[in-house]
């Protein structure tokens, strides 16, 4: 299997270098808002991976894409639940993924934000913000990118991303992870806290208190 990998591999080394010097303007638009430094990798977690740490392989710069001697790929059976938080708030507008070879790749994704406890647990009897049905991965094909509805991912601190099943191996396979957004810093001051504890009285008033103050209009 290692050895199918290779040959995926250096098939896509080939197509990889003829993208880049016959498309430069298809680069330059792939890497615009691109949130691969935004990503907190370190806190990425991944469930049913067969090597633990490997999902935090896949979040590669765009000219690593079509690498897949960093992959990621499921243990017991084919789903994967990756967990990732970024280091702002991000409106997302796409996801990219590259999966494969073959039938390793997955072929359904439900994406839940701004949710720490998603587990096979719970995992399909949650709403996902959203889902897609996913392209059969080749090796000498690019990333497929899937644009969201953007109106659901404008305030995304995390977000997980649930691959149920497969085009019908044991296992599934993703060699490629990527996010395109705008990216806010969060800026968390104190001094907002402070401001609320000694708020104006009159911003707060009690219903009987309006209600004498509508007596005086009257």
């Amino acid at each position: 299997m290692q050895h199918c990998r290779d040959e995926a591999h250096e098939d896509d080394h080939h197509h990889h270098h003829h993208h880049d010097h016959d498309h430069d303007d298809d680069v330059e638009a792939a890497l615009k808002d691109t949130l691969f430094s935004k990503i907190d990798v370190d806190r990425v977690r991944c469930l049913n991976e067969s090597e633990p740490g490997a999902a935090r392989r896949v979040f590669k710069p765009w000219h690593e894409r079509l690498d897949t001697t960093k992959f990621v790929e499921s243990d017991c059976d084919e789903q994967l639940i990756i967990y990732i938080p970024f280091t702002g708030s991000v409106k997302l507008k796409s996801i990219s993924i590259r999966g494969g070879p073959g039938e390793k790749s997955p072929a359904k994704m439900k994406a839940i934000i701004n949710r720490e406890d998603v587990d096979f647990d719970n995992a399909d009897s949650m709403t996902p913000t959203q889902e897609w049905d996913l392209v059969q991965a080749e090796a000498h094909k690019d990333v497929v990118e899937y644009a969201t509805r953007i109106t659901k991912f404008t305030s995304v601190r995390s977000i997980t991303l649930y691959f149920p099943e497969n085009y019908g191996e044991d296992t599934t396979v993703i060699t490629y992870l990527g996010f395109k957004g705008d990216w806010t810093e969060i800026n968390e001051d104190p001094i907002i806290t402070i401001y609320e504890l000694a708020a104006n009285p009159s911003d707060h008033k009690t219903p009987a208190a309006e209600q004498q103050a509508n007596h005086r209009v009257e």
